[in-house]
């Protein structure tokens, strides 16, 4: 199993030949500042109580507070909240949000617990972590198979503890307590942004692109149903059960439909099934990996027959790969600029909370392809200039803004 923590500070070494960074900031980036482990108890429906090891990662808070995501999930690790905290650093300097980079997670199969016990292990893990959270010091938000619910849960079990109401300490919430509108699409919006500009500057025609997209959860539908309402092809779609293809395109709504109905996108009628992970290796234009790290690896990264790779998932290329994918000349946009819509939109929700606004969703959306069409055409830019690699450029452009903030 590859290390995604060893894997983050590969890249960031990667970053010093062609920015001068100096060994004591290297270091200093290289780890989190702060690694919170916690273990709680929960009680079960049984009566009994079982403890729980959750983690929070606070990677780097220069140029604002430390901001990340919350997962619950079985392969919760240390090695991967480190990584992911690091990379929303580089997230959050690439959008130009003023937050850092911060991660959390929890070992739990949540699919196991009842309704009762995952609220209890919300409000648990929360307590074990508040005094290292606020609106003004790290602003978690939903990740892994955690949703607005579980984020209300949270808040209020913060308002507990600390005995005022502050909506801000977390994002991801419901619209009606205190989210945003058009976050529930934002990074797969985001991710689609990104398509529009690299058709335009690669000179790729709409309706003859063709696109695989692996995972089919929030962001995954998202962005193929978005693109395919742009014109692009969607071709491919898969989830963890199987995958489905169909050269002409499918109609993204109605796999959707076909899911929700029998829990996969297999069989679905107007399509031939494939495994999996075998939409990777399809001969299309463009493979979107939104699933989990480490997707296109040393195994299958010869397979790969596309021209680029948009990175929805995080972490789904390792650097094995990426070097590979680059010696074949495959532009891969890195998961630090093509998901960072919703930690854009929840960067738009931590402002609406904090000045008591309610923006309207065309705002948002407007906002949003504002910040990630700017940031891809930098990113662009860089690239031509450097003779490097896309997502080298990108964590040049990244992670000098976190060194000059740090200066300051």
């Amino acid at each position: 199993m590859l290390d995604p923590f060893e894997n983050a500070r590969a890249q960031l070494k990667e970053v010093t030949k062609y920015l001068d960074i100096d060994k004591e900031t290297f270091e200093y980036l290289s780890h989190p500042k702060k690694f919170i482990e916690v273990h709680f108890e929960v009680e079960m429906d049984d009566g009994k109580k079982k403890v729980f090891t959750g983690f929070r990662s606070q990677h780097n808070n220069d140029r604002g507070p430390f901001k990340g995501g919350i997962r619950f999930h079985q392969n919760v690790s240390e090695s991967e909240v480190k990584a992911l905290s690091m990379w929303m650093s580089w997230k959050c300097a690439i959008a130009d949000i003023p937050f850092g980079g911060g991660k959390g997670g929890v070992i739990v199969d949540p699919r196991k617990l009842s309704k009762g016990e995952l609220e209890r292990l919300s409000r648990e893990y929360i307590k074990a972590i508040y005094k290292d959270i606020g609106s003004d010091v790290d602003v978690p938000a939903p990740d892994v198979n955690t949703n607005g619910e579980i984020m209300i849960w949270m808040v209020d079990e913060y308002a507990k503890l600390t005995g005022k109401k502050d909506l801000a300490v977390i994002t991801g919430k419901p619209v009606d307590e205190g989210g945003s509108l058009g976050r529930t699409e934002a990074t797969g919006r985001g991710g689609v942004f990104v398509l529009e500009e690299l058709a335009k500057r690669k000179n790729l025609v709409k309706e003859e692109t063709t696109i695989a997209v692996q995972g089919f959860g929030n962001v995954g539908y998202y962005f193929a149903l978005l693109a395919t309402e742009l014109g692009f092809k969607v071709v491919a779609v898969s989830d963890s059960k199987g995958g489905i293809v169909n050269m002409d395109g499918l109609d993204i709504e109605a796999v959707m439909e076909h899911k929700k109905e029998t829990g996969s996108v297999k069989n679905f009628d107007d399509a031939r099934n494939i495994g999996s992970d075998e939409v990777l290796t399809l001969d299309v234009d463009i493979v979107v990996p939104s699933a989990l790290e480490n997707a296109i690896n040393k195994k299958n990264v010869n397979d790969i027959k596309a021209k680029f790779v948009i990175e929805m998932a995080n972490g789904p290329v390792t650097p094995e790969a990426d070097e590979v994918l680059e010696s074949k000349g495959i532009i891969v946009v890195p998961d630090v600029l093509a998901n960072s819509g919703g930690v854009t939109v929840s960067y738009f929700e931590w402002y609406q909370n904090k000045h008591n606004e309610r923006w309207s969703e065309d705002k948002v959306n407007n906002k949003l392809e504002d910040k990630i069409k700017k940031a891809f055409n930098m990113a662009f830019d860089k690239m031509e200039e450097l003779n490097a690699s896309f997502r080298m450029s990108v964590y040049v452009l990244a992670v000098d803004k976190v060194i000059k903030a740090r200066k300051i």
